[in-house]
């Protein structure tokens, strides 16, 4: 079964909060989960963020995520944006430094898919997993063509319209479900299963 481990590290505001879902195989990658806004109640217990979590450990990955600064039990306070993408940017070092050089996936909901983005022009990762990304709130970068974004078609906090223009110039697809809201409400099921498949048979 897999196991969870809860630890604090340092960041750059104090100390960080991550809980890391170990699989119960010796981890073949390493996934880094950003949660949402954390000024409307985001945290990494968001439902969408342990979906994630649990998805990526069943796929026999390290899957961490992490309270952003002011959050929870980690330090300091809200940073618009800025000082979250080096939060995500230490949690991944430090997950690089405990498993080893691993392929790397980062992965964020709403505001949590925009960090991940900035996050990603750093490091490089295999590949970004973005579910619902703040494309408007936040001056959300392009991004890997390779990414697997997924939204809702009824997102009422980003619009699809407003993805669909982000996404365009990038000539990235975007897996839509039809009848979905920004907290896909009865759907987690469903972005698991897309998820997992995106992965599965993929060499990593």
């Amino acid at each position: 079964m897999p196991t969870l481990e809860k630890v604090s590290i340092p960041g750059p505001a104090g100390k960080l909060e991550v809980v890391i879902h170990i699989p119960d195989i010796v981890p073949r990658a390493i996934a880094v989960i950003a949660h949402p806004l954390p000024t409307v109640g985001g945290t990494m217990e968001n439902k969408i963020v342990t979906t994630l979590a649990k998805t990526f450990t069943e796929l026999g990955f390290a899957a961490l995520r992490f309270n952003f600064r002011g959050v929870g039990a980690s330090s300091g306070e809200f940073d618009n944006g800025n000082g979250e993408v080096d939060d995500a940017l230490t949690v991944t070092r430090y997950a690089l430094s405990k498993y080893g050089d691993l392929p790397l996936i980062l992965s964020g909901f709403s505001f949590g898919g925009y960090v991940q983005a900035r996050a990603a022009q750093q490091l490089s990762p295999w590949q970004l997993v973005l579910i619902a990304p703040a494309v408007t709130r936040y001056a959300m970068p392009p991004v890997p063509p390779n990414t697997l974004l997924v939204h809702g078609e009824l997102d009422e906090v980003v619009s699809l319209t407003d993805v669909m223009q982000w996404a365009r110039p990038q000539r990235l697809p975007i897996v839509v479900l039809p009848g979905a809201v920004h907290f896909f409400h009865g759907r987690l099921d469903q972005l698991k299963e897309i998820v997992r498949d995106n992965f599965m048979g993929q060499a990593l």
